[in-house]
């Protein structure tokens, strides 16, 4: 019997594509995410194609207390969740002061309390079990201050280091907590976070969602602590340590700077 995973974010990008290659695998799936409509297609197709059984939770996960009702909603069928994916998050584009608070608050509330709760209440269910995996979404902006995205890379920084401490404080009993850090991907995220001026996502040649998927999935199967994918995004994500922070957040804030 597959092991059965709690994927958030599933109707879009890398938790999609996290979500296809679990059945693949012959895993059965718990999609949570805003849009309940993609979920329906894509719960059609993995149960038609691989066999496997697909359960959905439509949920917005930026608002309090959110995590609780996924949890108790997914105790209520009856199921074990022995992979919690937690990829739901977004960001936003432009200087702080000029920004939304209720979008940055949206933002915080998904990127780090939801992802902590989740992992919260789910962490003593693997323990008593001695197995479980857990799968972060960090990203490459976990390493360093980003200027004019200053909320999602700080709330990336939180994913990074509560991984990696959470991941210490479980592995002896059996279970790995994974913070998969991608760099710039082919996915929804730059329009969802009104990058489409930014240089970062000028004329590049980025992987795509797929395949970034492939690379955390493995990740978690080694549990591994950290998973940058692509060489080049580890070099850079590792080279910012020898650096001045001032260099550093000067470096971050031209790439992030409008393309014109």
């Amino acid at each position: 019997m597959g092991k059965t995973a709690l994927v958030t974010g599933a109707s879009n990008g890398i938790g999609y594509e996290l979500s296809r290659i679990h059945a693949e695998k012959g895993g059965d799936l718990i999609l949570v995410a805003r849009s309940k409509d993609k979920m329906v297609e894509l719960k059609t197709e993995l149960e038609e194609t691989h066999g496997v059984k697909v359960f959905i939770i439509g949920k917005d996960l930026s608002v309090p207390g959110s995590a609780r009702e996924v949890y108790e909603a997914v105790k209520d069928m009856g199921l074990t969740v022995d992979f919690l994916v937690n990829n739901a998050g977004f960001g936003d584009y432009g200087m702080f002061v000029d920004s939304d608070w209720e979008k940055q608050e949206r933002m915080i509330n998904l990127n780090i309390t939801t992802l902590a709760h989740l992992t919260w209440l789910y962490l003593p269910e693997m323990i008593n079990r001695r197995s479980g995996k857990i799968l972060n979404l960090a990203s490459t902006a976990s390493f360093q201050p980003g200027p004019t995205m200053s909320v999602y890379f700080a709330s990336k920084a939180f994913v990074l280091n509560f991984s990696e401490a959470i991941n210490n404080e479980v592995n002896e009993f059996g279970v790995t907590v994974t913070a998969l850090c991608p760099g710039a991907t082919q996915s929804g995220f730059q329009s969802a976070a009104a990058m489409s001026e930014s240089k970062l996502f000028d004329g590049n040649n980025f992987p795509t969602s797929r395949e970034v998927a492939e690379y955390g999935y493995r990740a978690m199967e080694k549990g591994k602590a950290v998973a940058i994918h692509g060489f080049k995004n580890a070099l850079m994500a590792n080279a910012v340590r020898f650096a001045p922070r001032s260099v550093v957040v000067k470096a971050a804030r031209k790439v992030q700077a409008k393309n014109y």
